[in-house]
């Protein structure tokens, strides 16, 4: 019996290792293009699944999107992708969403996420690598509507968008993002 729970530990161990060798920053100029290409074809597919966005981008002081997160589990699990972040409509940096579940999960799936900052605030801690998603602040699953009706009070919004697999789960754990902003010698050549 003991042996079965030092299991999930070992797959969460392994999820956050593997996190923790990667670094937010594309490693070269196509990565870095593909990266962008992707970023901006996922913001316009959460566009088109829900118009009222737009009103509330109008509104932001700067988002992050996630084109495309991996996650899997059994027993315990975790996921991992690479975003670009904006302040207004200018990209300032990358980032990185790496999560840890523990609990009844099983499967895999991808997904986008696109996380609006509406105060500067939110925005700064976000660049400061202060800024989790816990409890306090929850994802919305993106559809028509869906950006007109939720709770802007926190200062962030979130939107999820699936794009293939199956995972069934009932489990908790907290997504952590790492920034990374542009430097002088990239911001040039890209």
């Amino acid at each position: 019996m003991k042996k079965l729970r030092s299991v999930p530990a070992a797959i969460l161990g392994a999820a956050f290792l593997v996190a923790g060798c990667s670094e937010p920053t594309p490693k070269n100029s196509a990565d870095r293009a593909t990266l962008a290409s992707g970023a901006s074809a996922s913001l316009d597919a959460f566009k088109n699944d829900d118009p009222s966005l737009q009103g509330l981008m109008d509104k932001a002081v700067g988002y992050a999107v996630f084109p495309e997160v991996g996650k899997a589990g059994f027993i315990a699990g975790g996921s991992y992708g690479k975003g670009e972040v904006f302040e207004g409509a200018t990209k300032v940096g990358y980032a990185d969403i790496t999560q840890a579940t523990l609990g009844l999960q099983v499967g895999g799936q991808t997904f986008e996420e696109l996380v609006v900052f509406l105060r500067p605030k939110e925005l700064a801690d976000f660049k400061d690598n202060e800024f989790d998603l816990t409890g306090n602040v929850s994802a919305v699953a993106i559809k028509a509507g869906a950006a007109g009706s939720t709770d802007t009070s926190k200062g962030v919004v979130i939107f999820v968008r699936a794009k293939g697999g199956l995972m069934a789960e009932a489990s908790v754990g907290g997504q952590r993002f790492r920034y990374h902003p542009l430097n002088m010698s990239k911001a040039s050549a890209e």
